[in-house]
């Protein structure tokens, strides 16, 4: 099935959802695992004691390894230090508050053997989203397909798998890993340059249904209301971005 898997979990002030046990719930899964794994989180630079936690997690724990970034990267920059630190050939990238549970990694697997990169899907139903998410998504998702990556649903579910010689040819090209992060938590579309570049270099990507349910407890990332309208216009950028770049011939040079 697969020679090991490194899971990446990138984390900014996660303390809520650390404290409801989030990563017990990952060691208990990966015990009944067969296969070689480790467990890599990237703390971005937590202001609460996510750091604290983590650490004291990890020494019960010794499959899982903690990592202070250097300098603030947001949520791609947790994951490409992650990939450079992975020892095994493929990487799982997963969000730390878990709404897509690491028992759903058993129906990516299967698709190893045939794909470069194997993505979680939640379709067009959020289970769990306010309604005006459900639209914005929806909106997001018409637009995006329209203009990029017309046969995938789902580019934003925060549960993918890459292998790990793939993740470090493309991502080194996104722009949000050559952009330095401000304060804060910094959420954009990088998932839609990713999976467009490994898509052009010619990289086989599969889109699998998971199951997805917004589990997120964090009050520490800033106001609903405000992150949203901030996400939101960043998205439409990064597609227009995106989409500028490949017609002209940025991506091409890559």
């Amino acid at each position: 099935m697969t020679k090991g898997i490194s899971i990446i979990i990138p984390c900014y002030n996660e303390e809520n959802n650390l404290k409801r046990g989030v990563l017990k719930e990952v060691s208990e899964y990966l015990k009944t695992v067969k296969y070689p794994h480790e467990v890599i989180v990237s703390n971005d630079k937590s202001t609460d004691n996510s750091l604290k936690l983590l650490k004291e997690h990890a020494q019960k724990d010794s499959k899982f390894s903690i990592f202070d970034l250097p300098q603030k990267g947001g949520k791609p920059g947790g994951l490409w230090y992650g990939i450079q630190k992975a020892k095994y050939p493929w990487c799982l990238m997963t969000d730390i508050d878990q709404s897509t549970p690491l028992v759903e990694l058993e129906k990516l697997t299967p698709h190893f053997s045939d794909y470069d990169v194997v993505i979680g899907s939640r379709g067009t139903h959020r289970q769990g989203n306010s309604l005006i998410r459900k639209i914005g998504a929806n909106v997001f998702l018409r637009i995006r397909r329209l203009f990029l990556l017309p046969d995938i649903i789902d580019t934003q579910c925060g549960f993918k798998a890459i292998k790990t010689e793939v993740a470090k040819k493309v991502f080194p090209h996104l722009n949000a890993i050559k952009m330095i992060s401000g304060p804060g938590w910094r959420v954009t579309a990088y998932d839609v340059e990713m999976l467009f570049l490994a898509q052009k270099f010619g990289y086989k990507i599969k889109e699998v249904p998971v199951k997805w349910q917004d589990e997120d407890t964090s009050t520490t990332k800033g106001d609903f209301a405000t992150r949203y309208r901030k996400e939101s216009i960043q998205m439409a950028k990064e597609i227009y971005r995106v989409k500028s770049n490949d017609l002209k011939g940025v991506y091409d040079q890559a």
